[in-house]
């Protein structure tokens, strides 16, 4: 096991800050399922951070705010039988979300003018075909 998760150029969370829970998976699979604590569900609370720079963790709390309890961003992992599969899926489901809530917000896309040879090509050919579909519509005499 690594001791820090990275989550963005130099940012990364350390495995103290993350807390963690083991239940059983839910689904089937036999007796093991019945036995054994395989489910991951990891904990890291956003809010109290020490490892998140403040811009960055305003920016995860504005964006995660729908998944946040209390500033607390909780991922279960069961699809694997194996708890340290579980483990380190939640590891790297959590560096995914971090991730994309602390990306820097994308360019505001600047509208750029219709060049006005295209325009009037396609008023163009709106003209010819209305023309088409008109002299198909008379009646024959």
């Amino acid at each position: 096991m690594s001791d820090s998760i990275p989550i963005r150029g130099p940012v990364s969370v350390p495995e103290a800050e993350l807390g963690w829970r083991f239940s059983r998976s839910s689904g089937p699979g036999g007796q093991h399922v019945n036995t054994s604590a395989t489910a991951a569900e990891l904990s890291f609370d956003v809010a109290n951070s020490p490892s998140l720079p403040e811009p960055y963790r305003s920016r995860a709390l504005e964006r995660l705010a729908g998944r946040l309890v209390q500033g607390v961003l909780t991922i279960r992992a069961e699809e694997y039988r194996s708890q340290v599969r579980n483990r380190d899926a939640a590891r790297a489901r959590l560096a995914s979300v971090l991730s994309d809530a602390i990306a820097p917000p994308p360019k505001k896309r600047i509208p750029k003018k219709m060049p006005r040879g295209i325009n009037e090509r396609r008023l163009e050919n709106k003209k010819r075909r209305s023309e088409v579909k008109r002299q198909r519509s008379r009646r024959w005499d």
